[in-house]
C-alpha cells in the first residue's frame, strides 16, 4: 500500500487518504453577494469524485470588505448557509471531506472602498488602495467575525475548518513585523489576533473538530520574517488551539528583496517539515506536489502527514485515481468510471 493512500485521522476528521484539495480562489460569484454558484459546486464535487481525502474550499472571506475581489465567497450572512450546504453534502456524498477556508484579506482587498490592516502601510503596486490601520474594538469586532462565519460553516456541515494566517491577507499582516506596526498590545505580541481568532473559532465548533491553520513560513521580503518567527508563531497557534498546520511560503510583498526561493517541485516541503519536527504536531505541505512519486516521497518519508495539490488538481480533476495507478495501488473508482481503469 503506498503510503499516500492511507487513512488519516484527527478528532472526527477521518480521510481516507493523505491527498488534500488546497483552496485556490476561483472568483466566480458574478452576483457578487459571496453566494456559491454551480461554478463552484461542479468544481468542488469533481475533485470528491476524482478520489481528494479532503477538500479545503477556497478564502471565504468573514465580511463583504474582507473579500480579494467583489467576485470571492464570504460567509458574513446566513443566507449564504444553503449554497454551502449543498456542496458539502454532495462532496460527502462521494467519500470526500470537506472544509472551509476562512479569511480576510485586509490590505489585499482590492474592491474594498477603503481596505483596513493593522497598520497604515499598503501593498506595494498600482491596483492596491492605502489600507486604514484598525481600532483596537475594531479588532476585537473582527475576532467575533471569524467566530459568526466559523459558526455557519459548521452548520453548513463542514468536516473541518482552516483559517488562513498566509499569504499577506489580515492574520498574516499582523504576524508580521513588516507590516504590523502598532503601538498597543496587539503590536507588541504579533500573534495575538491570530490567537484570538483562533480561541473565538475553537469556542463555537464541535471540540472533536480539528482546526486547520495556514501560514507562510517564510516571507522573501526586506523586513520579513523566517521560518523561526514562524515557529514560535505556530507555538503560541496550537497552544491556542490549533491541530494542524498548512505550510505555505511567501504573499507578504514581491518576492526578491528578502531572496527569491527556488520553486522546483517540493520547496516548501522543509518548512512543513521543520515545523512537524519542532511542535510535534500534524502538517500539511504544499507547493508543486503533483508529481506522484513525491507526493509520495513526502508521506513516506515523514515530511509531512498529508500532501495538498492545488494547480495538478486544477488541471486533472482525478488526480488521485491516476496518482494510485502510477504508485500500483488500488484507485477507488466510481462505479460509473470502473471501465476506464
Amino acid at each position: 500500500m503506498a503510503e499516500l493512500f492511507t487513512p488519516f485521522e484527527k478528532g472526527q476528521l477521518h480521510l481516507k487518504n493523505r491527498i488534500v484539495m488546497a483552496p485556490m480562489c476561483q472568483y466566480s460569484v458574478t452576483a457578487k453577494d459571496g453566494i456559491p454558484n454551480d461554478w463552484h459546486f461542479v468544481h468542488y464535487v469533481t475533485r470528491a469524485i476524482g478520489g481528494v481525502g479532503l477538500v479545503i474550499m477556497e478564502m471565504t472571506d468573514v465580511e463583504p470588505d474582507g473579500r480579494i475581489t467583489d467576485y470571492d465567497l464570504g460567509l458574513w450572512s446566513d443566507d449564504h448557509i444553503p449554497a454551502f450546504t449543498r456542496i458539502i453534502d454532495a462532496v460527502h456524498e462521494h467519500g470526500a471531506k470537506i472544509g472551509i477556508q476562512l479569511g480576510h484579506a485586509g490590505r489585499k482587498a482590492e474592491d474594498a472602498p477603503q481596505p483596513v490592516a493593522p497598520s497604515a502601510i499598503p501593498f506595494p503596486g498600482e491596483r492596491y488602495k492605502m489600507p486604514r490601520a484598525l481600532t483596537v474594538d475594531e479588532v476585537q469586532t473582527m475576532v467575533r467575525k471569524f467566530a459568526d462565519a466559523a459558526i455557519r460553516a459548521v452548520k453548513a456541515g463542514v468536516d473541518t475548518l482552516e483559517i488562513h494566517g498566509a499569504h499577506g491577507y489580515l492574520i498574516h499582516q499582523f504576524q508580521s513585523p513588516l507590516t504590523n506596526q502598532r503601538q498597543d498590545a496587539y503590536g507588541q505580541d504579533l500573534a495575538r489576533f491570530g490567537v484570538e481568532v483562533i480561541r473565538a473559532v475553537k469556542a463555537v465548533i464541535p471540540p472533536s473538530m480539528p482546526l486547520i491553520m495556514r501560514l507562510s513560513a517564510v516571507e522573501y521580503v526586506e523586513g520579513g520574517y523566517g521560518l523561526s518567527h514562524t515557529i514560535e508563531l505556530a507555538k503560541a497557534y496550537e497552544a491556542a488551539g490549533v491541530d494542524l498546520f498548512h505550510v505555505s511560503s511567501g504573499g507578504e510583498g514581491p518576492i526578491g528583496s528578502g531572496g527569491r526561493p527556488g520553486t522546483s517541485p517540493g520547496y516548501q516541503v522543509p518548512f512543513a517539515r521543520a515545523i512537524r519536527e519542532a511542535l510535534h504536531t500534524p502538517v500539511i505541505a504544499v507547493g508543486r506536489l503533483e508529481d506522484p512519486a513525491l507526493a509520495e516521497a513526502v508521506i513516506a518519508n515523514g515530511d509531512a502527514d498529508l500532501v495538498a495539490v492545488a494547480r495538478g488538481l486544477l488541471k486533472d480533476p482525478y488526480w488521485p485515481l491516476h496518482a494510485a495507478t502510477a504508485l500500483r495501488a488500488t484507485p477507488d473508482v466510481p462505479k460509473q468510471y470502473t471501465r476506464a481503469f
